[in-house]
């Protein structure tokens, strides 16, 4: 919220420095983020004089361009080489000298140097409106009247005015301060009761007088979206550029002004924190209807964009069709035009639930939608549209018609029952009962009534925040100063000493493993984009399991996440795009899915990812570069395995997780456990990650329950020497090695203890379809030493299975 200090001043009469205020603002809840010094055109237009153009010939070696000479009244004419098509002789224009910086408001500032163009020496620069940040004009250069004195500082007749712009870290509770009459409010609560003051807000004028008779009919087909809408016919207008005082105001906070109207409507809503909105009367045909969009509707708003409106979209239309999405944005045919000459302007009060909800389904974030979203005063309307009419008669002329306010329904002020007692208990200070009264009377805050050691306050309408005893307590505290508060000698706490159960003693495990593998935690957010699935085709995730937010903060943010795959490849983008290639992440978290028609409808499962990208390690000059692979987060995924104790005879399937390019699903105790493998190349390049990524991801809830069921057990170190037998196998291309591993151990579970691959060879030297195998086979009786013919008959036996079961050659 940008607040210009010089306007501020023009409703309280305060004379402070602008650190004083900034405090003051601070310390009542307005939160001052900063302020700085600001000119109504940024570098206030210092060096730019008033000329006048002496003489004007083309330019030797260019067509378009001209040489003028210029009298700017400091001695000798300046030779300046123009290219404006309507530069002539006699004109007074304004001039750019040497040494001189302009602001262009859509460009880079530039410094006027002594040049050559095209072999003539220029010495300055006649300006066009942008260059010198007056608009956005660049047809030509900007021709002054006759009467402009040679020589006038640019500054001075523009009436360039230096101000403190304040900017207000605005929190959504405090829509009352959303114009500059709002935040004086609370300067004057402040200052009379610290400084005794006795300041009062100045209201600015907005007094109208009818003189006409044309109207306009205003139907009201959706009250509860709409309780109160009031509208004005102003007729005779003329659409020019504004005054230059309100033109410099709207530029202090930082908005270009339009015309005359616009500005207008842009100041009143700045001033009293309402916003308004000017229609061309002819546009309307005699009527509003303010009703909700119809089914197939749309509506090419001021940014030209053609919107599909939704049947929830409260709408401004005239007896045919839409002209502008009520409180949120203008349509681009309904709006002020050079040629309007008759208005209707529109001041209303609108649900603030319908405007934010019908502001995010569009994606539209507008001053306006701002203001109602957060709740206007429903008291103001008139105010704020008589404000404008008023300022409307006097800058562009015309004649007010009709005044028409439809406000069926009054909504009254707030009452809350409030007990000094209980408020000084929750403030923990004692405030006197008649300092309390004077604070809120200073808010406007009245009590009308007193009952037994309570008062019953009555709110105004523009505090919605303010309903209820805590409400109240706050107000006072703000004025009070909670810096006045004491703060205690001594605090006294309890501590809660709680035994760290069983799962989380395996999250820290595991989370302490992850970390001295050099994988960094990160945490994403539990909401995600619905409009993810518009990148990523996938059949393991789907839009019809998504579970929708019913009020959501952004698009982005509209649906429960159904995976923590995409935050991570988030995080990765993230980290990638600020050169951090090497990457190894994980996090815990859960997803979500929509289960209709199920008991568990909306189920969560607690899951655990790893991603791995990059290089192994850091780049040193004495180790190998080498990027991970498949096996190195197989290899992390089975420690994680083995350090849980789980790792026994697990079953080795294939994926069913369309978000990999290929890998492996892990089962243990005939429970899914751990997706692992590599991840489609069109999801990396959705989110343009050049490298490889390696995704892993654990059922954590699975993992849970598999963990109570484990139990550590100890066993002796064996007293003998293990064995080693080897076989090299001839086997189909499809066979995998854990089909062997099955066959071995089915013959033989007690003195063979582990089975290896140490060799794979697929070449042009073993038959088509076929590749070789190296596996070893250790063998080891903890008790007794082997001999040479138990460990045979064993071998003898898996050789014959395996031929008979896979086809293996021995080679």
């Amino acid at each position: 919220m940008k607040i210009s200090l010089n306007w501020l001043k023009d409703y309280i009469q305060i004379d402070l420095p602008v650190e004083q205020v900034a405090q003051i603002l601070t310390d009542t809840g307005l939160e001052v983020e900063g302020f700085e010094i600001v000119e109504s055109i940024k570098g206030g237009l210092k060096g730019v004089l008033v000329g006048k153009v002496l003489s004007k010939e083309k330019h030797p070696d260019a067509f378009r361009l001209s040489v003028t000479t210029v009298d700017i009244g400091t001695g000798d004419p300046l030779q300046i080489v123009c290219g404006a098509p309507n530069v002539e002789a006699n004109q007074k224009v304004l001039v750019a000298t040497i040494g001189s910086t302009l602001y262009p408001p859509n460009g880079s500032e530039f410094k006027i140097k002594k040049s050559k163009i095209r072999g003539v020496q220029s010495e300055g620069m006649i300006c066009a409106e942008d260059e010198l940040g007056l608009g956005n004009g660049h047809e030509g250069i900007m021709v002054l009247d006759e009467s402009t004195a040679v020589g006038k500082l640019a500054s001075e007749h523009f009436e360039i005015q230096s101000d403190y712009l304040i900017e207000i870290g605005l929190t959504p509770n405090r829509s009352d301060a959303m114009g500059h009459i709002g935040v004086a409010r609370d300067l004057r609560a402040y200052l009379n009761f610290h400084q005794k003051k006795g300041l009062e807000i100045s209201l600015p004028a907005a007094d109208t007088q009818i003189i006409g008779n044309k109207k306009i009919k205003i139907d009201i087909l959706d009250a509860e979206n709409c309780p109160r809408y009031s509208g004005a016919v102003i007729s005779g207008v003329k659409i020019e550029a504004s005054p230059e005082w309100l033109q410099n105001r709207l530029r202090i906070i930082g908005l270009n002004p339009i015309n005359n109207i616009v500005d207008i409507t842009n100041y009143v809503m700045h001033e009293t924190g309402n916003p308004l909105h000017a229609f061309d009367f002819n546009k309307l045909d005699g009527n509003i209807v303010v009703r909700k969009a119809k089914k197939g509707e749309k509506l090419i708003t001021l940014d030209e964009v053609e919107r599909e409106l939704d049947e929830q979209d409260l709408m401004i239309c005239n007896a045919n069709e839409p002209l502008c999405i009520a409180g949120t944005y203008g349509g681009i045919d309904s709006g002020v035009k050079n040629s309007t000459t008759d208005l209707f302007v529109e001041a209303a009060y609108f649900n603030p639930v319908s405007v934010r909800k019908t502001a995010k389904r569009h994606g539209i974030n507008s001053d306006s939608s701002f203001r109602f979203e957060r709740g206007v005063d429903p008291n103001n309307v008139e105010f704020a549209l008589k404000r404008a009419i008023h300022l409307i008669v006097e800058i562009a002329g015309g004649a007010l018609e009709s005044i028409e306010d439809i406000y069926p329904s009054t909504i009254e002020e707030t009452s809350v029952v409030f007990s000094p007692a209980r408020s000084k208990s929750l403030m923990g200070i004692d405030i006197a009962d008649a300092q309390m009264m004077d604070i809120l009377n200073l808010l406007d805050i009245h009590k009308i009534k007193n009952e037994v050691n309570e008062w019953i306050l009555s709110v105004p309408t523009y505090r919605v925040d303010v309903t209820r005893e805590a409400d109240i307590t706050e107000e006072i505290l703000r004025i009070y100063g909670f810096n006045n508060v004491p703060i205690p000698a001594k605090l006294n706490s309890s501590i809660i000493l709680r035994e760290e159960g069983n799962n989380e003693k395996i999250y820290n495990m595991i989370a302490d493993l992850l970390v001295d593998l050099g994988f960094f935690e990160i945490m994403n957010n539990s909401l995600s984009s619905s409009g993810i699935w518009d990148q990523i085709k996938t059949h393991s995730y789907s839009p019809k399991r998504d579970i929708k937010i019913l009020n959501p903060l952004s698009n982005e943010l509209d649906v429960m996440r159904q995976t923590l795959f995409f935050g991570g490849l988030k995080s990765i983008q993230h980290n990638q795009n600020r050169q951090h290639p090497n990457i190894k992440f994980f996090e815990f978290g859960n997803d979500y899915r929509l289960n209709e028609g199920k008991a568990e409808e909306y189920p969560q499962r607690k899951k655990l990812s790893l991603w791995v990208t990059g290089n192994k390690s850091e780049e040193n000059w004495n180790s190998a570069k080498g990027d991970v692979d498949f096996y190195y987060i197989k290899g992390v995924v089975e420690a994680i395995l083995v350090k849980l104790g789980i790792f026994k005879n697990p079953i080795v399937a294939a994926l069913l997780n369309d978000i990999f390019e290929d890998g492996f699903n892990y089962a243990i105790a005939k429970k899914s456990v751990v997706d692992l493998g590599w991840i489609r190349r069109d999801i990396l390049d959705a989110y343009d990650i050049k490298k490889d990524v390696f995704y892993a991801s654990f059922d954590w809830s699975v993992i849970e329950n598999i963990c109570i069921l484990n139990r550590i057990t100890t066993k002796s170190l064996p007293k003998t020497q293990f064995a080693r037998r080897d076989f090299s196998l001839l086997l189909d291309n499809s066979v995998q090695f854990h089909q062997i591993e099955e066959i071995a151990k089915s013959v033989d579970k007690k003195i063979l203890k582990r089975i290896g691959l140490f060799d794979v060879y697929e070449g042009d030297k073993l038959p088509q379809g076929k590749k070789s195998y190296a596996v070893n086979f250790i063998f080891q009786d903890p008790e007794n030493t082997l001999v040479d013919a138990q460990i045979d008959d064993i071998m003898s036996k898996i050789r014959e299975k395996l031929s008979k079961e896979l086809k293996a050659e021995l080679r």
